[in-house]
């Protein structure tokens, strides 16, 4: 039965990403087929979350086209009550609630795919079904996103095992940096990496994504490339 029920929530999801790739009217359609959705954002908006967040653009760095349209994208913001200029937008409203309900394959699948399929969830140490964006406990999907990378970016988080971190300082004299964090979990059968920036002592969140585990001679040619902006953050991302 649970088995059924999710299959049943993950075709109503993706059935409403359908329809607004095709030019269905965003609200109307969320509300219908995924009613649990804009209701979070509302309280992201109220609670102040989104400003953990920094800002990224919609274009995919792989396929540099948008991962998702511009009626979703000002929509979502508009809901959110944040300020856009297209395509770049925060990081937290487009790489969470956005790709939810992204239609553009990249060359790792889905961008949705981080958040139903448990593996990510199971890196940070939670339950699979954590970051299912249906869930309402603890609070909103984008709250137990942050949560759960924030402190593993701050360095206050007792696990996941951290396989490496690292800072890339990109002005000296203003102290702006980006912070790449990469974590495996207690078996190290399965990895993330977390992406930040920071300045000063501030520090926002970019990204989470899942990776293949991270070897060596990865992590030494990641760490070796030139300072600049990774994971489509954008340029003036705080």
């Amino acid at each position: 039965m649970e088995t059924e029920r999710l299959a049943g929530r993950l075709h109503d999801l993706v059935a409403a990403s359908a329809l607004i790739g095709r030019g269905a009217p965003v609200k109307a359609t969320l509300a219908e087929w995924a009613p649990y959705l804009l209701p979070q954002i509302v309280a992201d908006r109220a609670t102040g979350e989104f400003e953990r967040w920094a800002h990224s653009t919609v274009l995919d760095e792989n396929t540099e086209t948008p991962v998702v349209s511009r009626e979703l994208f000002e929509t979502l913001h508009s809901e959110a009550g944040l300020p856009s200029s297209w395509p770049v937008g925060n990081a937290g409203l487009l790489h969470v609630y956005g790709y939810l309900l992204s239609n553009v394959p990249t060359p790792y699948g889905y961008k949705r795919d981080r958040w139903i399929d448990g593996r990510m969830a199971a890196v940070l140490g939670m339950n699979p079904t954590y970051f299912l964006p249906w869930a309402t406990e603890p609070g909103t999907l984008l709250k137990r996103v942050t949560d759960a990378v924030f402190p593993i970016l701050t360095e206050h988080h007792p696990r996941p095992i951290t396989v490496a971190r690292f800072d890339d300082v990109v002005d000296q004299e203003s102290g702006r940096f980006f912070r790449t964090a990469i974590v495996n979990d207690r078996n190290n059968e399965q990895s993330a990496l977390i992406y930040g920036v920071g300045h000063g002592a501030a520090l926002k969140v970019v990204t989470v994504f899942p990776v293949s585990e991270p070897t060596t001679v990865w992590l030494e040619a990641l760490r070796s490339e030139p300072p600049r902006p990774r994971y489509n953050v954008s340029s003036g991302a705080e």
